[in-house]
């Protein structure tokens, strides 16, 4: 039962990265929600830390979008705030090993209580940043070890994940159809 709530939720969290972004001026690619797949993996955050705050994790997904951005969606579990989720985000994910996802993370997606909304839905902040996940496993195969994240945002602050996996199959739904964005390294 648990897992299926932390499910629904980063379900929920990530439908609303995708669309409240749309309320973003400086997004206006984000029209519609599009992701077309999205992966909930099950473990422990050994180190999650927030512009130099802890914080322990309740849930992390993967999700992909039709246009090719992708997102490491954490729900913090945060005493303070039961709306506290970031995501790593980036457009530039590709395989460079059969086992080793690595996305160019461009910009943070920030979500709490106080965030304002639109149509109901609350709207994330977006830091643009630099950094990089690295995802060991592979999805097709329905495991994956771990995801470490870094990310600076361009006001200094630090955005870090180390997550592993407690060994148990990822659950991956797939929400519509697209043609794939991940690249493949041309040099194996």
């Amino acid at each position: 039962m648990t897992r299926r709530l932390c499910w629904q939720g980063l379900a929920l969290a990530g439908i609303l990265f995708t669309s409240a972004t749309a309320a973003e001026p400086n997004y206006p690619d984000r029209d519609k929600p599009d992701v077309d797949l999205y992966a909930l993996m099950s473990g422990k955050c050994s180190t999650l830390k927030i512009a130099g705050h802890d914080f322990a994790c309740k849930a992390v997904a993967y999700f992909h979008s039709e246009k090719g951005r992708a997102n490491f969606t954490v729900a913090l579990d945060d005493p303070a705030d039961d709306s506290h989720v970031i995501a790593f985000s980036g457009e530039y994910g590709h395989r460079t090993q059969e086992d080793l996802y690595v996305l160019s993370v461009d910009r943070m997606e920030l979500n709490s209580k106080d965030r304002p909304k639109v149509d109901g839905l609350p709207v994330p902040a977006l830091e643009m940043s630099d950094g990089a996940c690295r995802q060991n496993g592979n999805f097709a195969r329905l495991q994956v070890s771990s995801i470490s994240c870094t990310a600076t945002d361009k006001k200094g602050r630090q955005y870090q994940l180390q997550f592993e996996s407690d060994g148990s199959p990822i659950t991956v739904r797939r929400v519509r159809m697209s043609a794939p964005t991940i690249r493949q390294d041309p040099y194996q």
